[in-house]
C-alpha cells in the first residue's frame, strides 16, 4: 500500500472520529516510521490548505481534522442556533437524569437516555448547572457529575434532598425566568392532557415541569426493563 492510500484511510478515520486521534495508532496499524507518517500527512495537508473549509491539526501525540479558523464566526453563526434548538430538550433529560442519579458517569446517562450526551453536558457546565464530583473507581476512572449549587438556585431547591417525586414536581415548581436562555427557549410544553406538536416540545416558561417529564419517561422506561428482567 502506497502512502497516498494509507493517506486516504488516515482522512476517512479522523473525518469519522472527529476527535483527536493517536499518532501510534497509525504508524502501528500501517507498520510506518515518524518520516513516513509525516508524508502522509503533508499529503493531506495539501488537500486540507488555508483555502479549505477543513485543516489538519497536530497536537501533542494526536492528529486531527478541524474547521478553518478563519470561518468560524460564519460557522457558529450558522450551527449555534441549530444545536440549541435540537439539544434544549437533550440538555433538560441530562441534567435531570443528573439530579436524581447523581453522582453518575457520562457513560451510565448515555445507557438511560440512549443517544450521545457529550454537547448536553457540555453546555450543562456552562452554565453551571452541573460539574465534576470525582471519579468513579472503576476502570479508565471515569468522570463522575453531579448538580451544582446553582442547580438548586435555578430550580427553586434548599438542597438535593428537597427534589420532590414527578408528580409533585409536575404541580409544585415553576420557575426560571430566564429571556433568551439557550438551554430553554424555543420550546413550548402541552397543556396536560392535550398532544405535543412535535415530540421536541419542552417549556421555556417551566423548565422544571419538562424534567419532571422526562424523569417520568425514563422511569417508566427502567421499570418496563425490570419487568421484561425479571418476567
Amino acid at each position: 500500500m502506497n502512502l497516498n492510500e494509507i493517506a486516504r484511510i488516515i482522512e476517512g478515520v479522523l473525518f469519522v472520529s472527529g476527535e483527536g486521534v493517536e499518532i501510534d495508532v497509525f504508524k502501528t496499524r500501517f507498520d510506518m516510521n515518524d518520516r513516513e507518517f509525516n508524508k502522509c500527512l503533508d499529503i493531506l495537508k495539501q488537500k486540507y490548505n488555508e483555502d479549505s473549509g477543513i485543516n489538519i491539526i497536530q497536537y501533542k501525540s494526536k492528529v486531527q481534522l478541524c474547521s478553518n479558523p478563519k470561518i468560524v464566526e460564519s460557522i457558529s453563526e450558522i450551527l449555534n442556533p441549530i444545536r440549541e434548538r435540537s439539544l434544549t430538550k437533550a440538555a433538560l433529560e441530562t441534567v435531570a437524569i443528573i439530579a436524581y442519579k447523581q453522582p453518575i458517569t457520562r457513560l451510565e446517562i448515555e445507557n438511560i437516555r440512549g443517544v450521545n450526551c457529550d454537547y448536553a453536558i457540555q453546555l450543562l457546565q456552562a452554565n453551571n448547572l452541573i460539574e465534576v464530583v470525582g471519579r468513579k473507581d472503576a476502570m479508565g476512572k471515569p468522570l463522575l457529575f453531579g448538580t451544582t449549587d446553582n442547580f438548586l438556585k435555578r430550580f427553586e431547591l434548599q438542597s438535593i434532598d428537597a427534589l420532590p417525586n414527578y408528580n409533585e414536581l409536575l404541580d409544585r415548581i415553576r420557575v426560571i425566568h430566564s429571556e433568551g436562555d439557550s438551554l430553554y427557549r424555543e420550546f413550548t410544553i402541552p397543556e396536560e392532557g392535550s398532544e405535543p406538536n412535535n415530540e421536541e416540545s419542552v417549556s421555556t416558561d417551566s423548565p422544571n415541569e419538562a424534567i419532571a417529564e422526562d424523569i417520568t419517561d425514563i422511569s417508566d422506561k427502567e421499570s418496563e426493563n425490570d419487568d421484561k428482567k425479571t418476567a
